[in-house]
C-alpha cells in the first residue's frame, strides 16, 4: 500500500484540483446534455454534468491478477483512497499459448486468434464491471511501444512454451514489467518486411491486424460508462527496443494516431481518445494539422490567483530565451547564497553522461524539443478526433531538458518537472483541449534494485547486475521523491492539468499462482516443492510498498475547507 504521507500529497491534490479555472461563460456550450460518458467541454473533462478534474493511478497489471476477488480488492482499495481514474492495459499479447496466466491475443504462424476465454478477455470484462461498481474510470492503453527481447531480436530461435517470456533475459514471471504484455513490436517481429519498430505505423498488413485488435476490444465496451477514454499506445515514438529505419519521422507517428483515433471513434462514438504518448515536441517540425484557430478565450481569474498570459505556440526561439532567464536567474540566487551545486550529486539518471558546463545556446533545443523521437506533441493533439492531451514524466529514463549547472542534480530534474508540465498545459489551452499526464513517478534508493527501464528486460541495479557496492546509491531518498510529487502534483494543477496519474499503485495480500505475474514464495526441492503466502503486485520500480507513517488526514480537511470539489456523485 502506499506511505500515508505520499497519500496525503495526492489526495490533498484531489482536492486542490477544484482551483482550476473555467473558461469563460460565452463558449461554454450551456445546452449540452449531462451524459454518463465522459466528455469535453471548453477544455474541461465533463460527466453528468459536472466538472471532472482528477489525480488517478496506474496499474498496468489488472487483468493479470490471478482472481476476481483481488482484482475486486484491489479497485476498491483505489476508490477508498479517492483515486477517480486508472490507467491500465487492454492487451497482452503472446506468440505461443502459455501455460499459466492471462493472454488476450496470439500473434503467430501469419495469424492472430483473441482469447475471449476465462483467461482472455473476461478478465478485462471484470476488471471493467468492477471499476463500474466501485466508481472508478478506466483509461485504457491499446498497445505499448516497448516489448524487448534482447535474446531473440534479430535471431532466428525458436520460441516455447515457458511461463518466462522467451528471450527476456531474465527470470521474472510473464506479465511482471510493463513491457512483457506484447506490443507493437510482436506485430513487427510477426508481420514486418523489414522487421523495423517504425513498421508498425505504415504496414498494411500490421495496422490491418491492429486495427481488427482495436476493433474487438473498444467495441467491446461501447455502452460501459467505466471507461474514461481510449489510449492509441503506451509511449508510441519512433524507436523502441526494435531497431527503426532513418525514414521514421514525427508526420508518420501524427498520421497514424489520425487513422486510429478516426478508426477507434467510428468503432465507439461514446468515449474519448487519446494518443499516450511521452510528450515530445518539434519546434522545427511541418505540421499536419497546423493551428489555424486564435486562442481560445483567457481563463477567468481566481480571488488568490495571477491572470496568466496567453499562451504562445512553442517555437525554437522562445524556448531558448526561456531557458536562458531560468540560468540567469538560478546564478543570480546562487551568487546571492554562496552556494555550489554539484557538490553533492543526489541522483543520476538512467544511462546519464558527464556533462561540461555550457550555454543554452550551445546545447540546441535537446532530444525532448527537436523530433528525433518521432513525436509532435502540438501536431498530435490537433487532431480532430483526438479528445484530449497526454504527456508522461520519468526522469530517470528520459530527458525533459537542459540541465542547469547551477543546480544539483535533484532540483535539475525537479524543475525540468515543472516546465515539462506548465508547457503541457498551456498547450491544451492553446488548442482548447484538456491534457493529462498519464504516469510520472521516480526511482528511489529502496526500489532502484527492481528498477527495470521500459526499453530494457533486465534490472541494473539489481543484486545480479554487477554493480559496485561502493558506487552512490541510484534514485531519490523517499522524502524527495515525496517533495518532487508535491511540487509537480501543485504545479499540474494550478497551471490548467486536468488529471495527473502516478505510476504506479502497489497492492498486496494477493492470490498467488504458480508462473504468473503474482507467483508464490517456492521453497524445498523435489517434485512438490512447499508454496505459501500471499503476494504482492508487480514492481518495475515505481511501485511503493508500506513504507511510511499513518494516515495523516489533517492536510485533506484544510485542503477542503479552503477548495470545493465539483466530481461528479
Amino acid at each position: 500500500m502506499y506511505p500515508a504521507r505520499l497519500w496525503q500529497v495526492v489526495l490533498g491534490a484531489v482536492l486542490v484540483s477544484a482551483t482550476t479555472p473555467t473558461r469563460t461563460a460565452s463558449k461554454r456550450n450551456t445546452n449540452a446534455a449531462p451524459t454518463k460518458f465522459v466528455t469535453t467541454q471548453d477544455g474541461q473533462f465533463m460527466v453528468n454534468g459536472s466538472r471532472l478534474d482528477f489525480v488517478g493511478t496506474n496499474a498496468y497489471w489488472l487483468a493479470a491478477l490471478n482472481s476476481d476477488d483481488d482484482i475486486d480488492f484491489t479497485l476498491g482499495n483505489m476508490s477508498a483512497k479517492g483515486i477517480k481514474v486508472v490507467r491500465t492495459w487492454a492487451f497482452n499479447d503472446v506468440n505461443t499459448i502459455p501455460v499459466n496466466g492471462t493472454w488476450f491475443q496470439l500473434i503467430a504462424n501469419g495469424t492472430t486468434t483473441i482469447n475471449t476465454g476465462p483467461n482472455g478477455l473476461q478478465k478485462l470484462d471484470t476488471v471493467v464491471r468492477l471499476a463500474e461498481k466501485h466508481g472508478l474510470f478506466l483509461h485504457l492503453s491499446l498497445t505499448n511501444n516497448w516489448n524487448p527481447l534482447p535474446l531473440l531480436d534479430n535471431t532466428t530461435n525458436g520460441i516455447g512454451a515457458r511461463d518466462v517470456t522467451p528471450g527476456t533475459n531474465n527470470s521474472l514471471p510473464r506479465n511482471t514489467l510493463s513491457n512483457d504484455f506484447g506490443g507493437m513490436d510482436v506485430y513487427v517481429r510477426e508481420f514486418g518486411d523489414q522487421k523495423m519498430h517504425d513498421e508498425f505505423y505504415t504496414n498494411p498488413t500490421i495496422l490491418s491486424k491492429f486495427m481488427n485488435y482495436t476493433t474487438q476490444i473498444v467495441s467491446r465496451y461501447v455502452d460501459s460508462p467505466a471507461i474514461f477514454g481510449w489510449e492509441v499506445a503506451n509511449d508510441p515514438r519512433c524507436n523502441s527496443s526494435v531497431p527503426a529505419s532513418n525514414t521514421c519521422t514525427t508526420t508518420i507517428v501524427t498520421k497514424f494516431h489520425s487513422v486510429l483515433a478516426q478508426h477507434i471513434s467510428t468503432v465507439d462514438p461514446n468515449h474519448l481518445v487519446s494518443s499516450g504518448n511521452q510528450g515530445f515536441f518539434c519546434v522545427d517540425c511541418p505540421k499536419l494539422f497546423p493551428r489555424i484557430v486564435p486562442p481560445p478565450p483567457q481563463v477567468s481569474s481566481t480571488p488568490n490567483r495571477r491572470r496568466s498570459k496567453a499562451p504562445k505556440p512553442l517555437t525554437k526561439r522562445n524556448l531558448i530565451q526561456e531557458r536562458k532567464a531560468a540560468l540567469k536567474k538560478s546564478r543570480k540566487l546562487q551568487k546571492r547564497t554562496g552556494t555550489e551545486a554539484g557538490a553533492i550529486r543526489i541522483r543520476g539518471r538512467w544511462i546519464s553522461t558527464e556533462t561540461r558546463r555550457q550555454e543554452t545556446s550551445d546545447v540546441g533545443v535537446g532530444s525532448a524539443f527537436d523530433g528525433s523521437q518521432g513525436v509532435d506533441s502540438e501536431d498530435i493533439i490537433n487532431i480532430p478526433q483526438i479528445g484530449f492531451g497526454s504527456f508522461q514524466l520519468f526522469p530517470d529514463q528520459n530527458s525533459y531538458g537542459v540541465d542547469d549547472p547551477n543546480l544539483s542534480a535533484f532540483n535539475n530534474t525537479v524543475n525540468q518537472g515543472l516546465d515539462w508540465i506548465t508547457r503541457h498545459a498551456s498547450i491544451g489551452q492553446l488548442f482548447g483541449k484538456p491534457v493529462t499526464l498519464t504516469g510520472f513517478g521516480l526511482v528511489t534508493q529502496t526500489n532502484s534494485p527492481f528498477f527495470v527501464p521500459f526499453n530494457t528486460s533486465q534490472a541494473p541495479f539489481g543484486p545480479d547486475s554487477g554493480s559496485s557496492q561502493t558506487q552512490q546509491p541510484f534514485g531519490v531518498t523517499d522524502q524527495q521523491r515525496d517533495d518532487a510529487y508535491s511540487q509537480w502534483l501543485t504545479a499540474g494543477l494550478n497551471s490548467g492539468l486536468q488529471g495527473m496519474l502516478q505510476y504506479q499503485w502497489s497492492q498486496g495480500n494477493l492470490t498467488t499462482a504458480v508462473g504468473t505475474a503474482i507467483s508464490p514464495t517456492v521453497t524445498g526441492t523435489g517434485v512438490s516443492p512447499d508454496v505459501t503466502g500471499t503476494g504482492v503486485s508487480p514492481n518495475d520500480g515505481y511501485a511503493i510498498n508500506g513504507q511510511g507513517l499513518d494516515s495523516v488526514v489533517s492536510t485533506i480537511q484544510q485542503a477542503s475547507q479552503q477548495f470545493g470539489l465539483d466530481t461528479p456523485t
